[in-house]
């Protein structure tokens, strides 16, 4: 396909590009109907990203190109039928570019011969273009992506992968990319800080940013790595490293099935998540309690120290392990945002750094990893996923076995992050300062969550009714303390994200140091009381909010009368050991949220400006 000269575009006028969240990729080839694969493909990584979607598929009629803006629904309602067997398919998070059927993917070169798709960002690009320009090339978006397309064009004599290899080398940036030609069935694709995985099957092959793509249709997986470039066919698919030359790799086989990322009756993919903790947190206990106790994870005698480094929920999740790790094994802990931790000053201390990330692929922990490395810590991931990016920068790894999440918004993720952090607490004092009984005690609490927490989820219409408080409010404010002050800063959280009314978590011990003025009768309270050290306290700061005519919705223990003479509405949870109590608080939160946007009519499963998770930083 030698290049022409082509008209120059005009120069565009369009956005700057912008660091962002994250996209979907899918390929195929083999027998089957590609159209449908990769169409199926996309509804289930939408959770990745809907402002725009688009598939081009590989047959007789050449390359064959549909995309428009909005989601996959959207573009499967105006699609022709389009026959052939290899493929790709992009569903996209606007970065770079508004969402426009012009900015979707996959994008073509000047010859339609070739198409691209890609998640990530290309740091270089308006020097990229520039030079493309000057030889020729004609840009038609506002894409970064583009610039990838057109190089492609630019190196392509008959080789597809080397092509794509010349291309990357130009290239300052992140990505998972994937690009098909005309005539050819085979997919070449590559990776950097950006999720790719391989499905295998017989006589067919897939490619997705996540194993919940291709679950239909096998169970092989195989991760790529960072730097590393595939050639996939339907009768093999070939992996290479960084420096050209030929690799094997083991595919692990996935527990998942497919019905576990379906709706399963539920009205919303959060819903079916929140009701699925039980099960989550029987798993996660069932996976790793024993082998943790036992000493498969974790030498006690030589931490000093434990600094847990998180973003979003997962920081809050942290937060909780902070306190449970210091009441349980008596080893400071700090925790820190992973975004900052770039920041912080190398110490003295040498800490064992704990990441977490529920994918595996969240770029400011793996860059929060990377430094742990380079200073000598030793590190340990607490993570979702198996064969994720943090799982091969860390010196261990804590498997949460939540099972596949859809939801942009965290619930049973966060519930077995706390489970992991109770394990790994309780492990710790087991050598330290714990006695016998409290080990039992905290032990049989731990394997008597699943039920405590189905009892909570048993007043889910019991919240819906309680949560009518909180529909027309413009501001909530969630009030904790000790190791609830966390929970309440994720049931914030959780609230603003999917019900977008302005919330803030607060330690309610700071009210006087200015939340105090803020509250009235239009700005309701939701507060936890729980039977621990700062019950008293906290029936203080309720009592002292309620005298500002706020509305106050208490989270207390069942049979808690003094919390119930002074709240607007109580809300019970069975009572469980202090320290433990987050995990049942939890839920009531996540409940609390859901039925307030879903009664606000709000895309619960589709937060607006919010993706999965975070994998550009």
């Amino acid at each position: 396909m030698p290049h022409q000269q082509r008209g120059s575009s005009q120069k565009q006028s369009g956005k700057q590009e912008h660091r962002g969240l994250m996209c979907g990729i899918i390929g195929y080839s083999g027998p089957r109907d590609a159209q449908q694969v990769l169409l199926e493909g996309l509804q289930r990584l939408e959770y990745r990203g809907y402002d725009s979607a688009g598939i081009a598929i590989v047959g007789a009629e050449g390359l064959q190109v549909f995309k428009d803006e909005g989601d996959v629904a959207k573009l499967m309602s105006g699609m022709p039928l389009i026959e052939g067997h290899s493929g790709i398919g992009h569903t996209r998070w606007a970065t770079c570019g508004r969402p426009s059927k012009e900015n979707a993917h996959p994008m073509v070169d000047c010859d339609h011969c070739l198409a691209v798709v890609h998640n990530g960002i290309i740091e270089n690009r308006g020097e990229l273009k520039e030079r493309l320009e000057n030889l020729g090339h004609t840009f038609t978006s506002e894409t970064d992506t583009e610039v990838l397309v057109h190089l492609l064009e630019e190196y392509y004599h008959g080789d597809l992968r080397q092509a794509l290899k010349r291309t990357l080398e130009d290239v300052k940036g992140t990505y998972a990319i994937a690009a098909v030609c005309q005539g050819h069935e085979e997919i070449v694709a590559a990776r950097k800080e950006n999720p790719l995985i391989v499905g295998l099957g017989a006589e067919e092959n897939f490619l997705a940013s996540d194993i919940t793509a291709v679950l239909n249709y096998t169970n092989k997986i195989i991760y790529i790595e960072d730097g590393e470039m595939l050639s996939l066919t339907p009768q093999e698919v070939q992996i290479f490293n960084n420096k050209g030359e030929k690799i094997n790799k083991d595919y692990i086989i996935v527990s998942w099935t497919a019905e576990d990322a379906q709706k399963g009756g539920f009205e919303h993919y959060m819903l079916k998540e929140i009701f699925e903790q039980p099960v989550s947190i029987h798993n996660s206990l069932l996976g790793n309690f024993d082998k943790i106790m036992a000493g498969e994870l974790l030498s006690a005698q030589d931490i000093s120290s434990i600094k847990l480094i998180a973003c979003g929920t997962s920081y809050n999740a942290s937060l909780v392990g902070k306190y449970a790790i210091e009441a349980l094994s008596g080893i400071p802990a700090t925790v820190e945002l992973a975004s900052e931790c770039r920041y912080s000053s190398e110490t003295k201390e040498d800490p064992l750094v704990i990441l977490v990330t529920q994918s595996g692929e969240t770029a400011d922990t793996l860059a929060a990893a990377r430094l742990a490395k380079k200073r000598g810590q030793r590190t340990l991931a607490i993570t979702n996923v198996v064969g994720s990016t943090i799982t091969r920068e860390v010196d261990e790894v804590f498997y949460t076995q939540a099972g596949p999440e859809i939801g942009v918004a965290a619930t049973k993720t966060y519930v077995t992050q706390l489970m992991a952090m109770y394990m790994l607490a309780l492990k710790l004092g087991k050598s330290r300062m714990l006695r016998r009984d409290e080990i039992h005690r905290y032990t049989h609490g731990l394997k008597a969550m699943p039920r405590t927490v189905a009892n909570v989820l048993a007043k889910s219409e019991e919240i819906s009714a309680a949560v009518d408080m909180l529909t027309e409010a413009q501001s909530v404010f969630f009030l904790g303390r000790h190791i609830n002050y966390p929970t309440m800063l994720e049931g914030a959280l959780k609230l603003k994200e999917i019900s977008y009314i302005h919330a803030e978590g607060y330690a309610a011990g700071e009210l006087k140091h200015g939340p105090l003025a803020l509250l009235d009768a239009d700005t309701p309270i939701v507060a936890s009381c729980v039977w621990d050290m700062s019950y008293e306290k906290m029936l203080s700061a309720i009592s002292e909010v309620a005298a500002r005519d706020s509305p106050v919705l208490g989270i207390g223990i069942e049979g808690d009368r003094d919390l119930e003479a002074i709240v607007d509405q109580a809300i019970c949870i069975p009572e469980v050991e202090g320290i433990l109590s987050p995990l049942p608080l939890t839920v009531v939160v996540q409940l609390i949220a859901y039925h307030t946007a879903r009664k606000r009519g709000c895309p619960i499963d589709r937060p607006k400006n919010l993706a999965k998770s975070v994998t550009v930083d």
